[in-house]
């Protein structure tokens, strides 16, 4: 039995290739910014600003980048109340509220294992 070798690979995988659209999805919900946005979501609608005050580290223009895309793929939706100035709110669609589920032992996760992880870390990385 012989194997393939990367080398021998002959087909090209383009946009529209499943791979590819998997790993464009993955690059989405896995990135950290949209992770953070779509736990907080999860509790219910918050403005931009409550958004803002709540991720620690995040630029105006990375929120704005993050909001965008995800509700450009159907995660999140924007709501504009014509008030003066306007409002905004931002809410999980349903297909989000199912992702939020994983997101949020994602996050779980995470906060139990950090100190371990940390240690790992610094283990890892001593001389």
């Amino acid at each position: 039995m012989t194997h393939a070798r990367h080398t021998d690979v002959r087909e090209t995988i383009g946009e529209d290739h499943p791979t590819c659209q998997l790993r464009d999805i993955l690059d989405r919900v896995g990135d950290k910014w949209s992770v953070l946005v779509m736990n907080l979501l999860g509790s219910g609608p918050k403005r931009y600003s409550e958004l803002q005050r709540s991720i620690e580290g995040i630029s105006q223009r990375m929120l704005t980048l993050t909001l965008r895309s995800l509700e450009r793929d159907g995660l999140v939706e924007r709501t504009v109340t014509p008030t003066s100035p306007p409002r905004v709110d931002y809410a999980l669609t349903p297909v989000g509220q199912t992702l939020s589920v994983q997101v949020s032992g994602l996050i779980a996760w995470a906060e139990q294992h950090r100190e371990y992880v940390a240690a790992s870390r610094l283990r890892y990385d001593a001389p």
